[in-house]
């Protein structure tokens, strides 16, 4: 098999972010307003917003979160780009990192030379059961469901096989969610923004206005372990294992490698990529490993020519903290276990 790699270069010029959170009133295209328009500002040099030639929406389901389909247009609307052509990507939790990969193929294809690529989620309108029947959908519906799983189960049933070969326990995905708020309180667009130390500060200061018995935790590891402020969702994964029901929303604007510096003079030039699927859970041979994520990150390191050894910084998905580990592993940073 010939090596992979971009017939035109594409690189990143301007990037925007809506707050994350939960927002009642707001709607999906809302915050998708927001986003592109703080990525128009950050665009150095500026640029017309009717110079964008395609539209790409990474959403995994506003049908269900929203009722409202035929998203991707709607963007195009609210943002004044059409009738430009607009196209919705779902692939579950890789909807909008899809939706990027199509971007760059897009300009790669010399189909386009600018492209607008966004990322939307509008959870928080539903019950926190109607979220978890939603997110189910992305299971295997004839199997996997009828046996009782949801998202929280699958990611647990990973945890504990993780924690059966490796000697894992629970305090080593704990460790992870320490990590990932001390990270968020970096990011002022961060759901919480608080790292778990003020959290469980937060909550002996409150036991102690009200005149309650004064939680005794040594430190963050003993408050994660109370099940009374870090309960059980599906052991071994706690509720800071779990993220959030969040809404937010993401725009990024690719252009074609020649016309970047029309921009910037610091574009970001995109030299690798790779995408993979794998089968449901329940056919998968092991559980401790996301073969789509291991295959896609080979494609990625071949196209840009790097090994992980290369890689000075990462972001991985983590909606559970055991994803994280086992997408670390999986992408050659750490070794198996």
């Amino acid at each position: 098999m010939s090596k992979k790699k971009l017939s035109r270069g594409v690189a990143l010029v301007g990037a925007g972010m809506s707050k994350f959170g939960a927002f009642p009133g707001l709607a999906t295209r809302d915050l998708f307003v927001e986003a592109f328009q703080e990525m128009l500002t950050t665009i150095d040099k500026g640029i017309d917003p009717k110079d964008i030639e395609a539209l790409y929406i990474g959403n995994y389901s506003s049908d269900l979160f929203e009722h409202q389909g035929h998203t991707a247009p709607i963007m195009a609307d609210w943002t004044g780009l059409a009738p430009r052509p607009a196209t919705r990507i779902e692939d579950a939790c890789a909807s909008s990192g899809v939706a990027l990969r199509q971007g760059i193929i897009a300009i790669a294809s010399g189909l386009y030379d600018i492209v607008l690529v966004g990322g939307i989620e509008k959870m928080s309108d539903l019950p926190t059961a109607e979220v978890t029947d939603t997110l189910a959908t992305a299971s295997d519906m004839l199997y996997e469901i009828p046996a009782g799983f949801t998202f929280p189960g699958f990611y647990a049933a990973m945890g504990t096989a993780y924690m059966h070969q490796y000697g894992a326990t629970p305090e080593s995905f704990m460790h992870v969610g320490i990590k990932n708020h001390n990270n968020g309180t970096l990011n002022e667009k961060a759901q919480f923004g608080a790292t778990i130390r003020k959290i469980m500060d937060g909550k002996i200061a409150k036991a102690e206005a009200k005149g309650y018995p004064v939680p005794d935790w040594a430190d963050e590891v003993e408050f994660l372990q109370d099940n009374r402020a870090n309960p059980i969702i599906a052991w071994p994964m706690r509720l800071f294992d779990c993220s959030p029901i969040s809404d937010g929303a993401a725009a990024l604007l690719l252009v074609s490698e020649e016309i970047a510096t029309q921009f910037t003079d610091t574009p970001l030039y995109i030299i690798g990529s790779g995408q993979a699927s794998d089968v449901a859970l329940h056919d998968r041979e092991v559980l401790t490993s996301i073969k789509a994520a291991r295959l896609a990150g080979q494609e990625a390191y071949e196209m840009a020519g790097v090994t992980p050894a290369d890689i000075q910084g990462a972001e991985a998905h983590d909606c559970f903290t055991i994803a994280e580990i086992i997408a670390t592993e999986d992408l050659g940073f750490f070794a198996p276990g």
